[in-house]
């Protein structure tokens, strides 16, 4: 790669801290800005979210990359447009993400979908399920141990926890992902970094910047991006019994 590679973990409509923590990067041309996805549900501010990620691929000396969280997976599902387990969703977040759209809770999926721009329609469908960029592999959720990328689900891209968090993997990648919320980044290297730090939860918005390994953080309901070195020291999980 020509310029560093950021990543910004799962934002849920947090969309002042995602302003923010924007502001804060020094991007400059040739950078690569990717997303773990869950860009929409729980937080208040869904529209403003995905109008500004909509605005950062419009910027020509940006080559962005945006993946499909379990979240919008599950919208898509609902709105009749692909996805699975819509039938969920109504469990996971979507009552937030309806109303930032203003869209009456009366109404059915298909119905639902015409008070969504088009281009934020076109924007959900079309996220991907995963980016290699050098050494680092980028999803959502993780991969299921033991097989190789190709033969990875979206189901597990998506959803998987536990089986690909307390385990290592044999993939030639470092994954990076998002998906779990811990309070602190989770550094299991060479195999994982988890960067969802819960901001909807009253954590904060992570942003990772790969390539010199620096973290930038902002508190949920802050305006100050703090940064630091990443460090390689944290304890890795326990395996499971």
């Amino acid at each position: 790669m020509a310029g560093r590679l950021y990543v910004v973990g799962d934002i849920h409509g947090c969309a002042a801290e995602l302003e923010t923590l924007i502001g804060a990067l020094p991007l400059a041309g040739g950078d690569r800005l990717a997303f773990v996805g869950d860009y929409i549900d729980r937080g208040p501010a869904v529209r403003a979210v995905i109008d500004l990620l909509l605005a950062l691929r419009a910027r020509e000396e940006l080559d962005t990359v945006f993946l499909r969280g379990n979240h919008e997976d599950m919208c898509l599902a609902w709105l009749g447009r692909g996805g699975q387990w819509g039938e969920s969703w109504m469990m996971n977040g979507a009552p937030a993400t309806l109303a930032s759209y203003g869209v009456p809770l009366s109404l059915d999926g298909p119905r639902a979908a015409e008070y969504l721009p088009p281009a934020h329609l076109a924007f959900l469908e079309g996220l991907v399920p995963w980016h290699v960029a050098d050494r680092f592999l980028l999803v959502h959720a993780g991969v299921r141990p033991g097989r190789a990328l190709e033969q990875q689900t979206l189901d597990d891209l998506l959803w998987i926890r536990e089986e690909f968090i307390h385990e290592p993997h044999d993939l030639p990648h470092t994954v990076v992902f998002g998906h779990t919320p811990r309070r602190e980044i989770l550094v299991h290297l060479p195999y994982k970094i988890g960067i969802d730090t819960g901001c909807v939860y009253g954590g904060r918005l992570t942003a990772i910047e790969l390539t010199e390994g620096v973290v930038y953080q902002v508190a949920r309901g802050e305006r100050q991006v703090r940064q630091r070195a990443l460090g390689v020291t944290r304890t890795p999980p326990t395996p499971r019994p």
